[in-house]
């Protein structure tokens, strides 16, 4: 990366920090170059990428046999295709030990991501809690502050975990706010008494999902709760696969071509894609 690129990098990082400090904001999630476009034009002032939606536009199952180099040939691909920050789903940081966790957030950098989501469990078991400080540690020293968003994700309510896990979201949260996270991911989360408690609790930004509480609540409702920042992981993605599945369901049984009501026509997307 050049001097030009790493002072744009620089800004944009400290775009999407900016945006921490506000009543809250929504970062939707991009799983490829085409939608991030489309994602930033309609207003987005930040993107995040879902590596569920990645690993579906590649025929693979989320957590299956997608590895870094794959996962950041994608991430290069957005990266290159928008103005605005992007932070990017690093999964566990690709690695099993700390320094791995920094090699992966270094390499991140490097390529023009504002920011990343680390998460503390793999194979659905939660790290112990201080290795998993260490980790994000690791990150922090591979990408100073300022430099890159590192927002730490918790699975405490994700995962097998069995204890109570609110006071274990909130003992994780501080433990990672402390090793350099300047965020906190807490999915998983199903009921809005729980995220009012995590959001006061926690000390920094919180991070939640839109959809996957139940009641379901929107991002303004989630705001009024206290949460800074909203994603939506892979909702528009397996939104987007829907309308394929219910498109080619309609050719194979009838022939018919309704699914094309209200699509987007090629001169639309033509123009949408600077052709």
């Amino acid at each position: 990366m050049d001097v030009a690129d790493r002072q744009g990098a620089a800004e944009r990082a400290a775009a999407l920090m900016e945006l921490h400090k506000g009543s809250g904001f929504l970062i939707p999630n991009a799983w490829d170059a085409g939608s991030a476009r489309i994602l930033e034009q309609m207003g987005f002032p930040a993107i995040a990428t879902t590596s569920a939606g990645i690993a579906w536009s590649c025929g693979m199952p989320d957590g299956g046999p997608m590895g870094p180099d794959a996962m950041f040939e994608h991430l290069v691909a957005i990266v290159g295709a928008v103005r605005v920050p992007v932070s990017a789903d690093l999964e566990a940081g690709y690695g099993e030990t700390p320094d791995d966790v920094g090699f992966t957030v270094a390499r991140a950098a490097e390529i023009g991501l504002a920011g990343g989501n680390l998460e503390d469990a793999m194979g659905g078991e939660l790290l112990d809690a201080g290795a998993a400080a260490e980790r994000i540690a690791a990150a922090r020293d591979a990408a100073p502050a300022g430099t890159f968003v590192i927002n730490a994700r918790t699975d405490a309510f994700f995962s097998s975990f069995e204890g109570d896990p609110v006071a274990e979201a909130v003992d994780r949260a501080s433990r990672y706010i402390e090793a350099g996270a300047d965020c906190v991911f807490v999915p998983g989360v199903r009921d809005a008494e729980t995220i009012r408690r995590l959001a006061s609790e926690i000390p920094a930004p919180l991070n939640m999902v839109a959809g996957l509480t139940a009641p379901v609540l929107d991002a303004p409702t989630l705001f009024s709760l206290g949460v800074v920042r909203v994603s939506v992981g892979g909702s528009i993605a397996r939104a987007a696969f829907s309308a394929v599945e219910k498109a080619a369901r309609e050719l194979f049984e009838t022939g018919t071509l309704d699914f094309l009501d209200g699509a987007a026509t090629y001169g639309d997307l033509q123009q949408r894609f600077g052709g």
